[in-house]
């Protein structure tokens, strides 16, 4: 009889237990003013490739609901660390600094910084010496305004709260090029706006390791890296980046 009891208790615990992890429900944090990783559309819904990785993988960890927060990208890491949103797919180049703040996951693609500006400026170079004087457009609190501060200091470096403004500038005149993450390049020159347009020379940054961001010790840092791997073994992720571009990002 009390073999019995023990069994039923256990069992209660465990469709206890079971109905918690199905009723989970996870937040994540997109700036959603990065397109085609992620903006909003017509309508006002976040879309693009980070939200349906984000997505992916909350049904991968079998997650009931997950919910989509937007925040402003200079304060975007502060708002995970306060909790407002579980983890952060936005698109976050993983940096020595930022692994101080937050953990990252497995990178869930792979990015390089490259210049553009205008088709007509033919002699565009991107040494020191040629943009010297010059002045280059940048999203603050990212790789590329990094890079412009750091490597290129006699450039004027003009950084922005969002990419698409650095964009308006450009095509106002008020910029001579803009240093940006290539594949998000290659989404706007593809635009009206960008035909004028065009990469110069070679990326300068080769290798941008892009990650999902954690609060500091968060076990979901494990759980969503075997939902990444899981979705690239079975081909979702594939599916996910071909619907955003014609060759791997990953």
């Amino acid at each position: 009889m009390q073999n019995y009891k023990k069994f039923l208790l256990a069992a209660a615990v465990s469709m206890a237990f079971s109905a918690t992890a199905m009723a989970e429900t996870l937040k994540m944090g997109i700036e959603a003013a990065y397109p085609p990783f992620n903006n909003k559309d017509a309508s006002g819904n976040v879309v693009g490739f980070d939200k349906d990785i984000g997505d992916a993988l909350c049904a991968k960890m079998k997650v009931e609901k997950c919910e989509v927060y937007v925040s402003d990208w200079d304060g975007i890491i502060p708002a995970l660390n306060a909790k407002k949103f579980d983890f952060l797919v936005s698109s976050l180049s993983i940096t020595d600094e930022r692994k101080q703040a937050v953990d990252f996951t497995d990178p869930y693609y792979s990015n390089k910084l490259q210049f553009i500006a205008p088709k007509a400026t033919a002699d565009f170079k991107t040494d020191a010496g040629y943009l010297k004087g010059k002045i280059i457009g940048a999203q603050r609190a990212t790789l590329a305004g990094t890079y412009l501060e750091d490597k290129l200091p006699e450039t004027t470096a003009k950084l922005y709260d969002t990419q698409e403004n650095a964009y308006l500038d450009l095509t106002s005149g008020r910029l001579d090029g803009i240093l940006a993450d290539k594949y998000v390049q290659y989404e706007w020159l593809k635009s009206k706006d960008g035909l004028a347009y065009e990469f110069k020379g070679d990326p300068v940054v080769e290798s941008d390791k892009i990650g999902i961001a954690v609060r500091k010790g968060d076990p979901l840092r494990e759980r969503l890296n075997k939902a990444l791997a899981e979705i690239k073994a079975d081909g979702t992720y594939k599916k996910i980046n071909d619907k955003y571009f014609p060759f791997s990002i990953e």
